[in-house]
């Protein structure tokens, strides 16, 4: 019976400044205009641009883009007025709020990476991990992309205590070395050898590992 949201009704007093705002300054593609109505195609959800002589009702938008200052300095020099500026919050997200000339408030966000987030989140362990294995861990790990360290980190542990359980033993330093190198693929693993090097520890010792298919 319900197929899903077509459009979200955006009133504006001056369409035509209104669009100007969401195609020339954001970006966005004009997908249909009609009698009193701009839609405006902004990739994830279309927007109902929809003139009315008073707003009586104020909206609030949410726009994930990649440089929240840019995109807040560029929204105040086509004559938003600001909210707030760009802050960094407790949810590990960048964001600033400008209201639009009808008053409608537009957030421009992006999700923060985890070289921003100002500490080293905890290894999703189980098992029993000695002090130096997991701080180890966590170093070898910052050397990972951040944009792909939270899968490492994951695929890494559980790698690691998979070699635990079958040693029957705690999560020592030499099982984390070693679980480290098999964790990663084998056409990739060349890229460890100076994190480990960095860590002082020879390659050369875990060749088996690298070797491992």
């Amino acid at each position: 019976m319900f197929f899903g949201i077509s459009h979200l009704v955006v009133p504006v007093t001056d369409l035509q400044r209104s669009a100007a705002l969401w195609c020339d300054v954001m970006g966005f593609a004009a997908v249909q205009r009609g009698d009193g109505f701009v839609d405006i195609d902004t990739g994830s959800a279309s927007l109902r641009l929809l003139q009315v002589q008073n707003v009586e009702a104020s909206v609030a938008l949410r726009l994930q883009v990649s440089d929240v200052a840019a995109a807040y300095a560029a929204l105040l020099a086509a004559g938003a007025t600001s909210r707030y500026a760009p802050v960094k919050t407790p949810q590990l997200e960048e964001m600033a709020c400008v209201n639009d000339a009808d008053g409608h408030a537009i957030t421009v966000w992006r999700a923060l990476s985890e070289d921003e987030w100002g500490f080293v989140p905890d290894l999703p362990k189980q098992g029993q991990w000695l002090p130096e294995a997991e701080d180890l861990l966590k170093r070898l790990l910052a050397h990972v992309p951040a944009l792909f360290r939270m899968l490492a980190r994951r695929r890494t542990t559980r790698v690691i205590e998979q070699l635990a359980q079958e040693a029957q033993s705690p999560v020592t330093r030499d099982l984390v070395i070693k679980g480290y190198i098999t964790a990663s693929a084998k056409v990739t693993r060349f890229r460890l050898v100076e994190p480990l090097k960095a860590e002082g520890i020879d390659p050369a010792q875990y060749q088996a590992e690298f070797d491992y298919e």
